[in-house]
């Protein structure tokens, strides 16, 4: 097994991260040099120390011993991330960024979150190049070899000064295509920026678009989901779910395999439809009435649901994990645990992030739960003080890596949930990294772009 070892090029943080050896559960965040291996370059500095794992766990394993081994399939080298979620189907299984690796460079992607705007969109890789859509609905395209920008296309129309907050973009043939938060689907040529056309949709979208067999298929916030011609636009179908009035602030991306499009809603409704007319083959609902929290009774689907060898693996806000069978909707198993991130499929295992900011490890055909790993959810555990969030998983040569709100990249084992170490980002990781050509990139809150090869 090799280690994938990152270690920084610019000279404005000292730190190595490395995906290799182990770190107790206890490590903490100190103020000296400490990579993903837990090596010091100076005796610790004066100050609080926060652990990076918190002690409070919701939920147990469920198998122990020789079952509970984790088996994973080998990583695989993958030359795109075309879409939010990688492929149309969302299921990634173990992706490659091995070696001794370094930050290659970092580059600003234009404007981050704020208290009026949110960045929610991936990057997306393919033809060489990084695609980004900022908090300001700006998409931009990136040598993914150097950085260098190569250009930036303003999607809102030059008669619209309100602001918007875009939900993310898609790669497909040549083309770029925008799911906006001023109510259009807008697509580029990928090659130079240029707006080929703009279709306008029910209402502002907060997810990205998938796209798959020239058709693009995009949710609003008013659970429509709207099909159009990758060519040119033309509505090919719509569907619409149950309105919700309220809703967390984030979309989802449909999973696309075969005829059928899996549509997951706000309102907890998770639809499978067949891919050519928009007729629905089954339907299923991730409610639970055991939450009573404000936020928890928000049943909003935000992960994107995995479609993988005949299953479909989807999670709800509203505390429901499910495994369905593909063709009929029937439920394999079901779990009340819920989550706002997309799980991770990897050969027999699923692996996910709870509400509870619990890292977890599960049994794809069982729903069995092997290991789980508490994350720390305060800057300040003793007073609870500054709630942190986490994104990801992603599974790249043998390591889990998350990122935190409040700029930490973590990595985990695979196998047993330990902690190998940690790093710290520019600043807060709300979106899950993305993997191709060997290479992890970043995209912070601030809209940095950073790049590891």
């Amino acid at each position: 097994m090799t280690a994938a070892v990152f270690r920084h090029s610019s000279p404005r943080r000292a730190p190595r991260l490395a995906f290799a050896g182990a770190l107790a559960a206890s490590i903490v965040l100190t103020g000296c040099d400490t990579g993903w291996l837990g090596e010091r370059s100076a005796p610790p500095l004066p100050g609080k120390r926060i652990s990076v794992l918190s002690r409070e766990k919701q939920i147990e394993p469920e198998i122990s011993g020789p079952v509970a081994k984790v088996v994973l399939p080998p990583p695989e080298a993958n030359e795109d991330w075309p879409q939010a979620g990688g492929y149309s189907n969302h299921a990634m299984q173990h992706m490659v960024a091995e070696g001794e690796l370094q930050e290659a460079w970092s580059v600003n992607a234009g404007s981050g979150s704020s208290k009026r705007r949110r960045l929610l969109g991936q990057p997306v890789v393919a033809e060489g190049k990084v695609f980004t859509v900022d908090a300001a609905s700006q998409v931009s395209a990136f040598n993914a070899e150097t950085g260098k920008r190569l250009w930036g296309t303003d999607t809102i129309p030059s008669d619209n000064s309100n602001v918007y907050t875009s939900g993310g973009i898609a790669y497909d043939e040549g083309r770029v295509f925008v799911a906006t938060g001023f109510a259009q689907v807008v697509a580029l040529d990928a090659a130079s920026g240029r707006i080929l056309w703009r279709q306008t949709v029910s209402g502002p979208m907060r997810g990205a678009p998938t796209v798959r067999g020239g058709r693009v298929f995009a949710v609003t916030v008013d659970n429509q989901t709207h099909t159009l011609a990758a060519e040119d636009g033309t509505v090919l179908w719509t569907h619409s779910g149950i309105t919700e009035a309220t809703g967390l602030l984030a979309g989802n991306s449909p999973a696309v395999d075969g005829n059928m499009v899996l549509v997951p809603y706000s309102s907890g409704e998770l639809f499978a439809l067949r891919v050519d007319t928009g007729v629905p083959i089954w339907q299923d609902s991730l409610v639970t009435i055991r939450r009573t929290e404000i936020i928890g009774a928000l049943m909003d689907i935000r992960g994107r649901p995995a479609i993988d060898r005949g299953r479909v693996y989807a999670i709800s806000n509203g505390d429901m994990l499910v495994c369905l069978d593909q063709k009929t909707g029937r439920r394999l198993w079901e779990k009340e645990i819920g989550g706002v991130e997309s799980p991770w499929v990897a050969g027999d295992y699923l692996f996910l992030l709870t509400n509870n900011n619990e890292a977890v490890a599960v049994e794809a055909k069982t729903g069995r739960i092997v290991w789980v790993t508490q994350m720390q959810s305060w800057e300040d555990p003793k007073d609870k003080d500054g709630r942190i969030m986490w994104s990801g998983p992603v599974l790249v040569s043998d390591r889990l890596i998350l990122g935190s709100s409040d700029g930490k990249l973590v990595s985990l084992s695979p196998y047993t949930g330990d902690m190998l170490g940690w790093e710290r980002a520019p600043d807060g990781v709300s979106i899950a990294p993305v993997v191709a050509n060997g290479t992890l990139y970043f995209l912070t809150d601030e809209a940095d772009l950073v790049a590891y090869r």
